[in-house]
Formats: C-alpha cells, sequence, structure tokens
C-alpha cells in the first residue's frame, strides 16, 4: 500500500475535490476533460481517480499563455485610421 505523501511531494496522489481545487476548476471540469482525453493526465485506480500533484503543475505550466505584445500608441492610431471610412471626394 501506498504511504501518505507530504503535500510539497509532487509523486503525491490527489482526489478529484483536492485537484480540481488546486486548479481552481470545477470537479465537472475534470470529469469533463478525461471523458473528451483532454487535461492533465490522471491515475484510475479501479474506480478511484488519482492526480499526481506533479503532474498538474506541469500540466498548469504547459497551458500558461503569455500576452501578446503590447500595442504602442502609435500602433493604435495607425490601426483607428485604417478603420476610417475612405474620402470619395
Amino acid at each position: 500500500m501506498l504511504s501518505r505523501s507530504s503535500p510539497s511531494d509532487p509523486d503525491a496522489l490527489l482526489n478529484e475535490v483536492q485537484a480540481a481545487d488546486l486548479l481552481c476548476l470545477s470537479i465537472r471540469t475534470l470529469q469533463a476533460w478525461r471523458n473528451q482525453d483532454r487535461g492533465p493526465d490522471f491515475v484510475r485506480a479501479g474506480r478511484a481517480i488519482r492526480y499526481r500533484k506533479g503532474a498538474l503543475v506541469d500540466w498548469t505550466s504547459s497551458n500558461t499563455c503569455r500576452p501578446s505584445v503590447a500595442k504602442t500608441s502609435e500602433d493604435s492610431e495607425r490601426s483607428a485610421a485604417d478603420l476610417q471610412p475612405a474620402n470619395s471626394d
């Protein structure tokens, strides 16, 4: 039988409630993702579903998006000018 791991152990197994709490998601989201072959890797032990804490951290890191480069005010002015209707004099 597996011994209980410390909370900081990346191999610690978390149940659905703990995993959902760690990811700030609902349990139903995790369940839906499992059925769609999406989301973080999980361990199935009979009917029990567990998530390795390290896998959740890795999944979060690999799904982190960087914001696009902020536009300068000059770029914004050009974009606004592009939206102006052309003069049909």
